[in-house]
């Protein structure tokens, strides 16, 4: 059986060059566009691995702007797509910063078409390896696995986490209690170069302010009345590991400034002692508070938090997680059945209606709680609403039924881009990935007349 032909974009405004390339790389399956906006609607239909692209496109095919925009869309649609930039004999300067955006490699024209098809083909290989290695990472797994979710928002979370993990900076996790901060910071700690050292946590809202520097910093023998023995606080046990900070805005003024300093020198003091001593560690923190209204309270430090929030990630409550609620309860209900040795346990449907219908103010955490009880004190092996301690509530019968669903998503999708476009449905079936004619059936299906 022959390999199947991989596809190439070719993205020329000159029809003549456009003639000699598809000629040059008929090896390839190669389709193309000769603007912006019929690149992005073959990128779209297509999914090409690798593209050619001219820098001087019409509306101005002297200047890189419009090139250059079509880079930077093509890059964020497709991020993995291995794009080579076509330039004019002395336009290097364009072709490094397009490199710098992203392309992957730079032609100057007049170019040798032998030279661009072994690049193009280095490119193919490339993107091949790549996608079998994301394939080998995802049968591998990721510190991250333990945390259930189908919902984008928070895959999203769970990306920025891995992206981060590796960097040399300080990380805020911010979300309401509940939502899994913790759990992401030791994924995070897993993911980093710390991941051979120690994950030490402390609450900063569960320690009384007279007690809480002494944790932190630790005291030296003698420092104070019960001081029996030398001991070091979290700070210090975490060396070469990650501290993680959790509840951040309730740290104290009193203790602030003291963390401050310890984030810009890196060295610490016991409490009774002299000595400075140096410690290497990553911080990340937590905190369900509004840290930047608290800022302007006057209750937390300005330049503590941007020593703290290099990089800020915000976590969805449950309630926002679209399905992730019955998602967990699944889990929850095996685990505890497991534990208790209730095995067989099932979730009515009633009982799944009334997890998604129920708002969750305390997230996976009062979720978590509300399953493990109800396996406990279930009568039968069957979960029902009133088990959970909830009202049922009656589900909409149509939000099941995949064909309805799947019309109204297309018809929300058709009425948007026409009106987009005005009513062009040229450019409404670019944008839209389709043919012409099947943007009409789409139309007559769901009763949608073109404007005059």
């Amino acid at each position: 059986m022959s390999e199947m032909r991989r596809t190439l974009l070719i993205v020329e405004d000159d029809p003549a060059l456009q003639k000699q390339m598809r000629w040059a790389f008929d090896a390839f399956d190669t389709v193309v566009a000769d603007d912006r906006e019929s690149a992005i609607a073959q990128l779209r239909r297509h999914e090409p691995a690798v593209v050619t692209m001219d820098l001087g496109l019409p509306p101005a095919p002297d200047s890189v702007d419009e090139g250059l925009r079509l880079l930077g869309e093509m890059l964020d649609l497709a991020p993995n797509t291995k794009v080579i930039v076509l330039t004019g004999q002395h336009d290097r300067d364009n072709a490094v910063r397009a490199v710098g955006m992203g392309a992957y490699d730079f032609f100057a024209k007049p170019f040798e078409p032998e030279l661009l098809s072994l690049t193009i083909e280095r490119a193919f290989r490339l993107h091949d390896l790549q996608a079998e290695n994301q394939r080998l990472q995802a049968a591998r797994g990721s510190a991250l696995d333990g945390l259930l979710t189908r919902d984008p928002a928070m895959l999203r979370v769970c990306r920025t986490i891995e992206k981060v993990a590796q960097a040399n900076v300080a990380v805020a996790l911010l979300g309401e209690s509940g939502t899994g901060k913790e759990v992401l910071a030791r994924g995070l700690h897993a993911l980093s170069p710390q991941s051979s050292g120690r994950f030490v946590a402390i609450n900063c809202a569960a320690i009384p302010e007279n007690l809480l520097e002494s944790e932190l910093f630790g005291y030296e023998k003698g420092a104070f009345t019960g001081a029996v023995k030398q001991t070091p606080g979290k700070i210090e046990l975490a060396h070469k590991g990650t501290l993680f900070l959790d509840e951040i805005g309730d740290l104290p003024m009193s203790l602030q400034a003291k963390l401050l300093r310890f984030l810009q020198e890196r060295v610490i003091e016991r409490i009774g002692g002299r000595e400075g001593i140096p410690v290497d560690v990553r911080v990340v923190c937590a905190t369900h508070r509004d840290l930047k209204a608290r800022i302007a309270e006057g209750l937390f430090r300005e330049d503590l938090y941007y020593r703290l929030a290099e990089i800020v990630v915000e976590i969805p409550p449950l309630r926002e997680r679209e399905g992730d609620a019955a998602l967990l309860a699944h889990a929850f209900v095996q685990r505890y059945a497991d534990q208790n040795r209730r095995g067989g346990m099932k979730l009515t449907d009633e009982a799944l209606d009334a997890i998604a219908a129920h708002r969750w103010p305390g997230n996976v955490r009062e979720l978590e709680n509300c399953l493990k009880r109800a396996v406990i004190m279930a009568e039968g092996n069957r979960i029902t609403a009133a088990d959970l301690g909830l009202e049922a509530v009656e589900a909409d019968a149509e939000f099941f039924n995949l064909r309805r669903v799947r019309d109204e998503a297309e018809r929300q999708a058709v009425l948007r881009v026409l009106a987009r476009t005005n009513g062009n449905i040229a450019r409404a079936a670019e944008m839209l990935g389709i043919s012409r004619p099947s943007l009409y059936d789409l139309m007559h299906r769901f009763g949608l007349k073109k404007e005059p």
